[in-house]
């Protein structure tokens, strides 16, 4: 399988087909978690066979699922049934193309700790994944930390998840660094879980997505806990267009940055 993931888009897929080609890298595709694009048969189709021309297969692709608005643990059934539709829109694209894996946002309410809707969030959670995780067995479910301010709850849901083999968690690494936690705790908690992850730049206040090595992350930092926790996962890294592409995979190249391979000290 390989490590490194790039986003790819459809009006300069040749040019980003080419780099990911130089540097051993998979797609992420994030058409389809576009509300318009869920709706649209067609457009999906026009999208996975524009696609198809420069893959001669998605299996070892991933997908960004449905997130927009969605929160299957709402206790709104309208809302709540809604929510699960666009999940299982996600999930029949990600069968149909054939791609490894899907990636979701856990959907909480930053900040909001109330006991009772923790426990909603979860046990529902659970629920329809694992139903979801059965229905489609050939795809990998990763969920991925959004605003969430600390791991307690995503790793909660995880381990409770341990028995369902193809769940997972996706540490979105710049997420968990804005969060108000340290990131360390992050990496440390979520360890035992992680699948997949994204990583960008930010300036350690906003979600910015900017090229690797060109915001404020401690990459030094970011590359220990890796190495430390010995993670052993798939990496997006989660820019737009190849200038950035280009320039994030040059910096982790030159710096030894996970999955590349480290630099000798």
């Amino acid at each position: 399988m390989s490590r490194l993931y790039l986003i790819p888009d459809r009006t300069d897929t040749e040019r980003i087909s080419a780099l990911a080609g130089s540097y051993g890298c998979m797609f992420e595709y994030n058409d389809f978690f576009d509300p318009q694009m869920l709706d649209d048969p067609a457009g999906q189709e026009e999208a996975i066979g524009h696609y198809r021309k420069y893959c001669d297969h998605f299996r070892q692709d991933t997908i960004h699922g449905a997130f927009l608005d969605v929160t299957v643990h709402s206790s709104d059934p309208l809302i709540r049934d809604a929510s699960m539709l666009r999940i299982r829109q996600s999930m029949d694209i990600a069968k149909r193309m054939g791609v490894r894996g899907v990636v979701f946002h856990t959907g909480l309410i930053a900040h909001f700790r109330a006991k009772h809707y923790l426990r909603t969030w979860q046990e529902s959670n659970a629920s329809f994944f694992t139903r979801m995780a059965e229905e489609y067995p050939e795809q990998q479910i990763f969920m991925e930390n959004m605003f969430d301010e600390a791991p307690d709850i995503l790793a909660a849901l995880a381990e409770r998840m341990k028995p369902v083999e193809n769940f997972g968690i996706c540490l979105d690494y710049a997420h968990a660094v804005i969060s108000g936690s340290p990131v360390r705790e992050w990496v440390g908690t979520l360890a035992p879980y992680i699948r997949h992850m994204h990583i960008n730049d930010n300036d350690l206040e906003h979600d910015m997505h900017w090229a690797v090595g060109s915001g404020s992350i401690d990459w030094e930092e970011y590359n220990s806990l890796m190495r430390e926790y010995k993670i052993d996962a798939s990496v997006l890294v989660e820019v737009n267009g190849y200038e950035a592409q280009e320039k994030s995979l040059r910096y982790m190249r030159q710096h030894g940055i996970y999955p590349m391979v480290e630099k000798e000290r």
